[in-house]
């Protein structure tokens, strides 16, 4: 038996759709941060006597290519979750209803984990060379 979902509900579903663009638009925009920290860690600007700097550049692109599998996987899951949105709305039902917003506030708990774990990642990532180039321009 379906159930109509109460009026109060779709607004919250256009807010979970909200959600789940601005999710897709912050990995794009992620994705092209990482392009510029692969172009900054293969180019050839630092100061080669720096120690340790092939184990350090190396650690960052490994730690890179862990994040650009995150990225495929919760993508991925966002449109998996952006799938299921759809059919919600054509339903109706309100058993999923509740599992769905369940599953909404679990997506949101990763996404918001990448980011941080993300923004630390470019943070070291620019701490570290930024110091090199200040050096080699001194």
């Amino acid at each position: 038996m379906k159930t109509a979902i109460p009026p109060s509900s779709g607004k919250e579903l256009k807010e979970i759709h909200l959600d789940t663009l601005e999710w897709k638009s912050s990995l794009h925009f992620i994705e092209v941060e990482i392009q510029f920290m692969n172009q900054l860690l293969n180019a050839y600007i630092f100061e080669p006597s720096t120690p340790n700097l092939f184990e350090h550049l190396q650690g960052f692109k490994e730690q890179i290519i862990i994040a650009e599998e995150e990225i495929a996987y919760i993508r991925k899951s966002i449109n998996k979750h952006e799938n299921q949105l759809g059919g919600l709305l054509e339903y109706h039902t309100i058993s999923y209803d509740h599992s769905y917003y369940q599953e909404h506030e679990l997506m949101k708990i990763t996404v918001d984990d990448f980011y941080k774990s993300f923004r630390k990642l470019k943070a070291d990532v620019f701490n570290y060379t930024g110091g090199i180039l200040r050096k080699r321009c001194k």
